[in-house]
């Protein structure tokens, strides 16, 4: 008997037919899924990209506005002390704040995940669950 689409139903159809038709959908299945993860990373590579000039650019400045910092610091110190002990306090004290900096980056770069295409991760999940039920039924 047929159904409204022209189709044979599954009790009638050969075994070999329908693992043929299953191994066809599976293959475009995980084609799909790979095409979708390809295309999630690209997007996120696109962005991460921008994001990493931008946060260049800003270090550049903070660095030049950090420089006049240290040395308006310095010229205030140097109208109490010696100059050279002015800048060398200083000094010490931008070295210990970037050591303590290095530190904190370090256990946060080593907390963070690697780049996961999370959609394409859910949806190949969700699709072995759909296969497993498939199966049990």
């Amino acid at each position: 008997m047929a159904d409204n689409m022209g189709r044979t139903r599954t009790e009638e159809r050969p075994v070999g037919q329908l693992v043929g038709e299953a191994s066809e959908q599976l293959t475009r299945l995980v084609r799909d899924e790979m095409r979708l993860a390809v295309a999630e990373l690209q997007q996120k590579g696109k962005r991460g990209g921008v994001g990493t000039g931008l946060f260049g650019a800003a270090g550049v400045l903070a660095f030049y506005g950090g420089a006049a910092l240290v040395a308006t610091v310095i010229l205030a110190l140097a109208t109490v002390i010696a100059p050279w002990l002015a800048a060398l306090l200083v000094g010490i004290g931008v070295l210990l704040v970037a050591g303590v900096v290095a530190l904190v980056g370090k256990k946060q770069f080593g907390a963070a995940t690697p780049p996961v295409p999370e959609q394409t991760v859910n949806s190949v999940k969700a699709d072995v669950n759909a296969v497993k039920e498939g199966l049990h039924r």
